[in-house]
């Protein structure tokens, strides 16, 4: 009788442990952690709320192609160990997103762990149904690049070289590989450059010498103007360009 008893004891005080950590909407954080919400939670509490700020924590380009009304853009790869300006309250109710909820939930934990106590993540924006915006975006950043007639993401950088790049469109130009890093091609004609000092990763685009544009598949350390970044892994940008010379095609 005694060892039932005595069983039933520790039972209940592992249950009550289990209930003091559990995560509710409306409950405590853990510390350094966060609260996974469901969109439609995510949707009334914008609703029912008045003092709560929205982090899309996807790139700029993503964000401008459409994000939740009111939503601060605060990407994942800028949150290291300090404040992001954009929340200065600690104890501010963050509402957390990304594309498909990956990143949402990496920034998230990294937020907490800086120290912000009400932070609520819900998931991509990819299965949202409720209102989307978007941003004016520039015709430069409308610019579609096929490599062998494959259609491949591109970030363009907002500078004069893109600028001037996007009005020589449509252009076809013929690649070469070169170093075992890079394909390279020329444009035709120069256009204006503010080389610098980099050192490319796989999918950089860059101007090389006013009129050649080169496509990394490697890295490499030169003085290049950036023009943008090719949003693929390194396996698919070894497989594209690693393999022979390559026929690359730009329009808007």
């Amino acid at each position: 009788m005694i060892q039932r008893l005595l069983l039933i004891i520790f039972i209940c005080i592992c249950m009550t442990g289990c209930i003091k950590d559990e995560k509710t909407l409306d409950g405590e954080l853990m510390e350094n952690s966060y609260t996974q919400i469901s969109q439609d939670e995510a949707k009334r509490m914008m609703k029912e709320l008045d003092d709560y700020v929205i982090v899309d924590v996807r790139r700029k380009d993503e964000y401008d192609e459409g994000h939740i009304p009111g939503a601060v853009l605060i990407p994942n790869e800028s949150i290291n160990d300090s404040r992001p300006q954009e929340l200065e309250d600690l104890d501010q109710v963050i509402l957390i997103y990304c594309r498909s909820g990956n990143h949402s939930k990496q920034a998230a934990q990294k937020l907490s762990d800086i120290g912000y106590t009400k932070i609520y993540e819900f998931g991509g924006i990819n299965t949202w149904d409720g209102e989307i915006v978007k941003e004016n975006i520039e015709e430069d950043s409308k610019m579609k690049l096929f490599i062998n007639e494959r259609e491949v993401p591109v970030s363009w950088e907002d500078n004069d070289s893109v600028k001037e790049f996007s009005k020589l469109l449509p252009l076809e130009i013929n690649m070469s590989m070169y170093g075992g890093f890079e394909q390279v091609g020329h444009i035709g004609q120069k256009i204006s450059s503010n080389d610098v000092q980099l050192t490319t990763s796989y999918g950089d685009i860059v101007l090389y010498s006013s009129d050649q544009i080169v496509i990394f598949y490697g890295s490499n350390s030169w003085a290049y103007t950036k023009l943008g970044h090719i949003d693929l892994s390194k396996e698919e940008m070894s497989d594209l360009l690693g393999n022979s010379d390559v026929n690359i095609r730009l329009m808007k």
